[in-house]
């Protein structure tokens, strides 16, 4: 259409499905919802494809990262939030600072084409949101989940996402192998001139202390906390890998990304995990 949506039909036998990123017009206000997994194969598979290549003709650079595109296809095609999501990958580098977009885009490809995460597709790639406008600092905060999913994975764990927990809260993600069953929440301190702490350290700690007496606390421990500071530049990160400040919770690792997958950290109490390799412990 010539504002830059689409609409989709499909018709067969007396059934029929109509799929687009286009106010939903009041004759079909009464119909049936379905996920692409709940409707016919081929129905799904011919949408999403006419979906990624209307993507793909829009936003060209994405055609080098094929499963990044199919995974936030629901949010990069969505109704308000195409532009806000694809300007945080191409404009803000994925909210890593100092870093190329193509680095970062092709950090987030590597993760997604592990395929660990594409039965949670649904929920995962919802998390970017779809505001018209880009918000660095939450969309961000949701790209850490799938940091911390790139350090499981890459450890050797099978990782499940959204725990549900007896005091109604859902965990980030649960960790296991044939010896391990972890859950996992992760944080992640905005940089420093973002937020009123003064500096990088009172970031790390402030952070994770408002995660640790609210969710942790009602949960009432077992949990890794993860504190991603991947949004912290070398000289934020310096700081915080020379003074290693606790973060009022144990179980723990502090650690940050870069885009080329170099990932390290440190940690704080007994971590019931072993990164092998994905995480450089420098403690």
């Amino acid at each position: 259409m010539a504002n830059g949506d689409i609409a989709l039909f499909a018709r067969q036998n007396g059934e029929a499905y109509w799929m687009g990123n286009t106010e939903t017009p009041s004759q079909l206000w009464q119909t049936d919802k379905f996920d692409w997994d709940d409707v016919p194969y081929h129905v799904s598979r011919w949408a999403q494809r006419e979906l990624l290549t209307t993507l793909h003709e829009a936003a060209p650079w994405l055609t080098d990262y094929p499963h990044l595109s199919w995974f936030f296809l629901p949010v990069f095609m969505s109704k308000d939030g195409r532009n806000s999501t694809r300007a945080f990958f191409r404009d803000h580098a994925a909210g890593f600072p100092d870093a190329s977009w193509r680095a970062a885009t092709q950090f987030f490809e590597d993760v997604l084409t592990t395929g660990a995460l594409d039965e949670y597709r649904h929920s995962m790639a919802g998390k970017l949101g779809t505001s018209d406008h880009v918000d660095r600092s939450r969309m961000s905060a949701a790209m850490g989940e799938f940091i911390a999913a790139k350090i499981l994975i890459d450890a050797g764990y099978t990782v499940v996402p959204e725990i549900e927990v007896t005091t109604g809260h859902s965990l980030d993600y649960r960790a296991t192998d044939d010896a391990t069953n972890v859950l996992v929440e992760v944080t992640r301190p905005q940089q420093p001139h973002t937020r009123v702490a003064a500096g990088p350290v009172a970031a790390v700690r402030d952070t994770a202390e408002t995660k640790t007496n609210g969710q942790l606390a009602a949960h009432g421990g077992g949990v890794v906390l993860f504190v991603d500071c991947s949004s912290f530049n070398d000289e934020q990160w310096a700081a915080v890998r020379s003074e290693q400040p606790g973060v009022r919770h144990r179980p723990a690792v502090v650690y940050r990304a870069r885009p080329n997958g170099h990932v390290e950290g440190y940690r704080k109490g007994s971590v019931p995990l072993t990164f092998d390799g994905a995480l450089t412990l420098v403690d």
